[in-house]
């Protein structure tokens, strides 16, 4: 991994400088530093980066394995911070989360109200330089209020609500048996939400110390190891499987894997992304008449749904969590986590307060 930390860049113009951290390459960080924005273009506003959540894409990205990305790149896009200026309806101070998914408005799918399915979408972190830096302009659509939030819980509302999403897209009920395999945030995120709807939860991870403390921190009462196998899993069932699953592996194997799983006129939810070409056996599909879907960032009201958890207990963010370091120690940092992930639930950066 190589690490370098470049500061003290001047403009000779005398301008205001930020700090920013970019992947120039796989494997390749650097803390730069940047022109900081005085201006944002109308109808976006000027944000001051407080906290940035350290996701699984970043951990890709620095990888070399996330689809659809280009390098270099100011990564971060689990954002909470204050408004800079006062400007399309908000004042300066105010705490917002940030919805990283900037889309077109145009397309078909942001018509039909679909605006994390936009087919310009621009992801911040991603397709476009993210908010692991000191200031961004981020479109007014995107930034939602998070009065009776902390800074951390701002800014873990954006990986909670990809897993409020897929929840909402399953339409799962109170009555189903839920599998949520693979239990990194998103797939955490996504068992909270059917445990919340009332749900019978099982979680399927391969780190047993992260099932044990799950199973302590978040009353996941029926967890499962790796190893229990296909048999285990369909026991815990009566052997009819499972109405609702959900991967969040990032495994094209373990994705392959999970059909098995499903009970007849059960649902199939692919929340994690993969490079690879996804098989399954057309007959098994068919006679459970399996419905499979694909579940895509999240929307507002994803955004709100988490929100209002978090605010009233009903998300125990203090458990959220386990690791922290600050701007510039962020290098350092995100190169430790990166090789090491086993023991982390949420890694957040500590920008400004």
């Amino acid at each position: 991994m190589q690490r370098e930390v470049k500061t003290g860049a001047t403009t000779g113009l005398g301008a205001a400088t930020m700090r920013a951290l970019v992947v120039e390459a796989p494997g390749r960080l650097r803390l730069d530093e940047r022109l900081r924005p005085e201006s944002a273009p109308e109808g976006w506003v000027l944000v001051d980066i407080a906290r940035v959540g350290i996701c699984g894409t970043d951990y890709h990205i620095l990888e070399g394995n996330q689809p659809f990305f280009d390098y270099p790149r100011v990564i971060g896009h689990e954002l909470s911070g204050r408004v800079a200026e006062d400007k399309s309806g908000f004042s300066r101070g105010e705490l917002v989360t940030i919805n990283p998914y900037v889309s077109c408005g145009r397309c078909r799918a942001c018509l039909r109200g679909k605006p994390n399915c936009c087919t310009k979408i621009a992801v911040l972190g991603v397709h476009r330089d993210g908010g692991l830096t000191e200031r961004i302009a981020v479109p007014a659509q995107n930034l939602y209020r998070a009065d009776g939030l902390t800074p951390d819980q701002a800014a873990m509302v954006e990986f909670l609500a990809i897993g409020a999403h897929a929840v909402r897209r399953s339409g799962l009920t109170g009555a189903d048996c839920v599998l949520v395999v693979g239990l990194g945030p998103i797939g955490l995120g996504t068992a909270l939400f059917a445990q919340a709807r009332g749900a019978e939860v099982h979680i399927l991870d391969a780190n047993a110390e992260r099932l044990a403390r799950l199973q302590r921190d978040f009353g996941f009462a029926n967890t499962h190891a790796l190893d229990d196998g296909p048999e285990v899993l369909m026991a815990a069932t009566g052997g009819d499987g499972f109405d609702v699953v959900f991967d969040a592996t990032g495994s094209a194997r373990a994705i392959e894997a999970g059909f098995a799983l499903v009970g007849h006129g059960g649902t199939y939810v692919l929340v994690s992304v993969v490079k690879d070409k996804i098989s399954f056996l057309d007959p098994e599909f068919h006679k459970r008449e399996t419905t499979l879907m694909g579940s895509r960032n999240a929307t507002r009201e994803d955004f709100e749904t988490v929100k209002a958890a978090l605010a009233d207990g009903t998300i125990d963010s203090s458990k959220l969590k386990t690791h922290a370091a600050a701007l510039r120690d962020v290098v350092e940092a995100l190169s430790g986590w990166s090789a090491d992930r086993r023991d982390i639930v949420k890694a957040i950066v500590t920008v400004a307060d």
